[in-house]
């Protein structure tokens, strides 16, 4: 016996560290069903609340404040419980090796979220919203309860709204404090407006649509358009003609997220990438390609943009605009309309860089082929010697 009790065990295969391993794997699916349950009482209790302020008097105001107070309150619960799942329990499992495909896509996408918060605080808090909002989203339809999806929907619907919204009049701010850079920085920012319209419509637009957006017809010719870019990879051209679709639509969706401002600097943005594509496409095919993309830019940017437009810095820019919008609507033909934006083209790009020098070139060379100018050649011709005599000042006054 007293062998026996002298005798060392490995740390492993003690009563104690036994009972502590299995306490361990216990506590992980633990963890994830009493969250579970945490998150359902949370969200029971902001669809109850949202409710109820959609449905108050907005007469009474002393009620429409206290339950919007409430509403208030108990998102911001839901959305902390949603959280705690994500660090307590996601976070274990990733750890232990027990994590879904899903599971492992959220985490990831969760400190994505996350390092936005030293550098971009104000996108970081609707990104993380949004990010939580989507989760909790995922998990309500596969619960497969059509009665829960479709109360859930409208809250989740109106509250990614106002979060997209947000995200993108966060950019448009600092697209406008930026207006004089030409770096990296000012790229992303345009790459991040194009990337969050086209989330927005893949995303929440459909859900709206069900919800029977009031706003569709203005958009739906735009909506269907955007159909044929969701098959095979696209190129530089490819994705100019999409982002002006997008562009086209956020006039509608977001009027006032992405103000007029914002907006003509993206439409600038994507003229400048279209006359610099066309001179440096070698092949014929290509170039003429996104030539006709450039024409849809113009069109979108004159006919979505600049046609609203009330206010102008520029005197002359708004005479300049009106002459040819005059000379467009005019037009009865899709030729007499492609002059006029190739003579507006002329006026806009200046005679500085190569790349300017080249684009001008090749819209006189279309002006050309419409018969609207005349190319001249270059003539020279060799004049016979002539001999020059010299005369003094006297014999010019008085001749002989």
């Amino acid at each position: 016996m007293e062998e026996r009790s002298l005798k060392v065990l490995a740390n492993d295969t003690t009563f104690f560290n036994k009972i502590s391993n299995t306490l361990t794997k216990l506590l992980i699916p633990t963890k994830i069903g009493l969250n579970g349950m945490l998150i359902t009482l949370k969200r029971n209790a902001v669809l109850k609340a949202y409710e109820n302020y959609k449905t108050v008097d907005k007469e009474e105001h002393a009620k429409e404040e206290a339950t919007l107070n409430r509403y208030e309150e108990s998102y911001t619960l839901y959305l902390e419980s949603i959280d705690k799942y994500i660090m307590d329990s996601v976070y274990k499992k990733v750890k232990s090796g027990n994590a879904s495909s899903f599971e492992q896509n959220a985490l990831s996408n969760y400190y994505n979220v996350v390092h936005l918060k030293d550098s971009e605080y104000n996108e970081y808090k609707a990104r993380k919203q949004k990010f939580l909002l989507d989760l909790d989203y995922e998990t309500v339809l596969n619960g497969g309860k059509e009665k829960l999806v479709k109360r859930y929907r409208k809250l989740y619907i109106e509250k990614s709204d106002e979060l997209y919204k947000s995200i993108l009049k966060n950019y448009s701010v600092k697209l406008a404090d930026g207006i004089k850079e030409k770096n990296q920085t000012q790229i992303e920012l345009y790459k991040n407006i194009f990337a969050t319209l086209d989330e927005y419509i893949k995303t929440i637009l459909p859900l709206k649509l069900e919800e029977d957006f009031k706003d569709f017809q203005k958009i739906a010719k735009d909506y269907d358009e955007l159909d044929r870019f969701d098959i095979g990879k696209l190129d530089e051209k490819d994705f100019l003609e999409k982002n002006v679709i997008l562009l086209g639509m956020s006039r509608t969706l977001f009027t006032h997220s992405l103000p007029l401002v914002a907006a003509d600097q993206c439409y600038q943005k994507l003229l400048r990438d279209a006359r610099n594509l066309i001179v440096t496409t070698k092949q014929e095919s290509k170039q003429e390609e996104t030539y006709q993309a450039l024409l849809k830019i113009v069109r979108n940017y004159n006919e979505k943009l600049l046609s609203t437009k009330v206010y102008w810095e520029n005197p002359e820019e708004r005479e300049a605009y009106k002459n040819f919008w005059e000379e467009y609507s005019a037009a009865t033909s899709d030729e007499a309309r492609e002059i006029a934006m190739l003579k507006k083209e002329l006026h806009e790009v200046k005679d500085g860089t190569l790349k300017e020098k080249q684009i001008r070139q090749f819209y006189k060379n279309k002006l050309v082929e419409f018969g609207v100018m005349r190319q001249l050649k270059n003539r020279c011709q060799t004049i016979e010697e002539v001999k020059l005599k010299k005369v003094s000042v006297d014999a010019r006054i008085n001749p002989a």
